[in-house]
């Protein structure tokens, strides 16, 4: 006993039990909301335990009539013996149908929350995992967790209830047969130190080793025109056997571990359940005891051994939870997004909306989480009804920029914002509440009014459209695709936007045009097509400002240069930014930024020229 407290003592010390009832209590913070229908299921299971222990007593009597200990009423007694196994079952079919609900609902909840925090949390923070490694924490824990809540506190009541009633019974019949359920306990004692860390460890590369076989297939299946196209279908055939080999060798040790502790449970169980046989023989022989009282007792006797069984499994069950609730703490204790800004950015939004808002970035510095600086001293601005293009070598950082203007990665210097500035006719320069009356202004002067700002953050991407690098369509019609973006839009907005990206001249071709249906990454049509919609389905959202990521780099030059003169030409006061690799479209653009020794410069006319001529 006192080595068990130290063991206890040191795994306290080691931070593990601390740590299990951190997770507990987060697990319960998603349980506590169905407190009701979990003491619905413990008041069934209660109940269950009370009509199995009466039925004890009348199979114990039924015994007792029969052969000839007790004088009674048989027809009676065998009716009332069916009428408990009746209720039992119902009783039973009630707490599954109650268990399957509680289950499904902290399920959805769990994963609705979990989902909802994975989209806000902080982008870089996230890239750290494999998507499939998210993927299997969201569904294949939190699956784990819902399924498993009432192996805490309900459960744990129910056997503790079951034991304690039983063994009440047991001890007023004869206490003799009370000794028997204890006999397997210091075994289960001495198995749960063993085999705790074990277990831990177990899980933790269970739940790895799925994130990794996830990961793969999820590569895999998303890239299987790439597989063929470099003839590796052999050597991808090979990965997955060599995962699934470690997958089963891993699964096969757990296994062996499983089946040694159950075969010296089972044969505690079996040493346990002899010598309550034996021992009622005994009683039975010399009399102290009717055999209906010795099935009784046989019953529950086994109603106790199998009881510590359940309350002894349960410790697996919590590590394996709490394990899988850990994975998910990792997550969504990761830096969050900071949207407190939404209703100012609304209100920035609703006040310019008609004069357009521009972009400013002032002096940005931004290194990757490694260290490798991407940006010093950076500056750039664009403004409504512009085209501005940033250019430079793959890999200098094009996209790190535009991730940086909508808040997805963080700079560590300078700032960058929005901004806004009213124009009337006049003679000076003035704040936005001393604007003069028209009658004091003289026409063939400008004041400008004081500029407006609102810093970049999670809450002003809803004043951007995006169009990133590769294919972003997704399964569906081309109509319902471009509504993701603005659920209200008529046909008629949609093909307005269509126009503008150069799109409608192949959809309306389509034989049910906006209404025709694409594969998943828009299977069936081209690059070239797929960029168009893209680029639709941005022009669509009217946002006041637009950032196309290498999204005409599929187009044809002819195209490419339409779609970003019919940008320019479009009355919706939009500020576009491309990056671009080829510098074809750069002399319809109102400037050109280029990336040099970690900033950005604004090109010539002639340097323009010039790269054209040399592209």
């Amino acid at each position: 006993m006192r080595e068990k407290i130290r063991f206890i003592l040191g795994r306290i010390r080691a931070g593990r039990l601390q740590e299990m009832w951190k997770q507990t209590l987060w697990i319960y913070q998603y349980a506590r909301h169905y407190w009701l229908i979990m003491l619905f299921y413990t008041l069934l299971g209660m109940a269950s335990t009370v009509i199995a222990l009466l039925t004890s007593l009348v199979s114990r009597n039924l015994v007792d009539i029969i052969t000839g200990h007790e004088t009674g009423q048989v027809i009676a007694t065998f009716a009332m013996m069916i009428g408990l196994n009746v209720g039992t079952s119902f009783l039973s079919q009630i707490s599954d149908y109650a268990s399957s609900y509680l289950s499904m609902k902290v399920d959805a909840e769990i994963k609705t929350d979990i989902f909802s925090k994975i989209l806000v949390t902080d982008w870089e923070s996230l890239t750290n995992y494999h998507t499939g490694d998210l993927l299997t924490r969201w569904s294949s824990d939190a699956s784990r967790i819902s399924s498993g809540v009432l192996n805490f506190i309900p459960n744990t009541l129910i056997y503790i209830f079951r034991f304690v009633s039983a063994f009440i019974m047991v001890v007023y019949h004869d206490a003799s047969f009370a000794v028997f359920a204890f006999l397997g306990m210091p075994v289960s004692l001495l198995l749960s130190r063993t085999l705790m860390n074990r277990m831990v460890n177990n899980n933790k590369r269970s739940a790895a080793m799925g994130a990794k076989m996830s990961g793969f297939n999820q590569e895999a299946f998303s890239n299987i025109q790439t597989i063929k196209a470099f003839d590796l279908i052999h050597l991808y055939i090979a990965r997955l056997k060599q995962l699934q080999k470690e997958y089963i060798d891993m699964k096969l040790d757990f296994q062996k571990m499983s089946m040694g502790t159950s075969l010296l449970l089972s044969t505690v169980a079996l040493i346990v359940s002899y010598a309550s046989y034996g021992w009622g023989i005994y009683r039975v022989w010399s009399g102290a005891i009717s055999y209906g009282t010795m099935t009784m007792f046989l019953g529950l006797s086994g109603t106790l051994t199998g009881t510590l069984h359940n309350l002894t499994s349960l410790v697996p069950s919590v590590i394996s939870l709490t394990t899988s609730a850990g994975r998910l703490m990792d997550i969504v204790e990761m830096p969050r997004e900071d949207y407190s800004q939404d209703d100012a950015a609304m209100a920035f939004f609703q006040a310019h909306r008609t004069e357009g808002i521009g972009l400013y970035v002032r002096d940005v510095a931004y290194a990757y989480q490694n260290g490798t600086q991407v940006f010093r001293n950076a500056s750039l601005e664009a403004h409504p009804h512009e085209v501005v293009a940033l250019v430079g070598p793959s890999g200098e950082g094009k996209t790190t920029m535009l991730r940086l203007i909508l808040a997805l990665a963080r700079y560590q210097a300078g700032e960058a914002v929005l901004h806004s500035t009213k124009t009337i006719p006049g003679t000076a320069t003035i704040p936005n509440e001393e604007i003069i009356s028209s009658e004091e202004t003289i026409p063939d002067k400008e004041i400008i009014s004081g500029e407006e700002t609102i810093p970049l953050s999670p809450s002003t991407r809803k004043l951007f459209s995006y169009v990133p690098q590769g294919n972003t369509m997704f399964s569906g019609t081309i109509a319902e695709n471009m509504r993701n973006v603005k659920p209200d839009s008529t046909d008629q907005e949609i093909i307005e936007s269509l126009q503008l990206a150069c799109a409608w001249d192949f959809v309306s071709k389509l034989p049910d045009g906006i209404h025709s249906r694409i594969k998943e990454r828009g299977g069936g049509l081209s690059e070239g097509q797929c960029q168009r919609l893209s680029i639709a389905r941005a022009l669509l959202r009217k946002s006041p400002i637009l950032l196309l990521d290498e999204a005409t780099s599929a187009l044809d030059v002819a195209t490419e240069r339409q779609v970003l003169k019919n940008i320019m030409k479009d009355e919706y006061p939009r500020t576009c930014l491309v990056t671009t690799h080829r510098p074809t479209v750069l002399n319809v653009c109102s400037r050109v930024y280029a990336i040099r020794d970690m900033g950005c410069t604004v090109l010539s006319e002639d340097e323009i020229r010039r790269m054209i001529d040399n592209f």
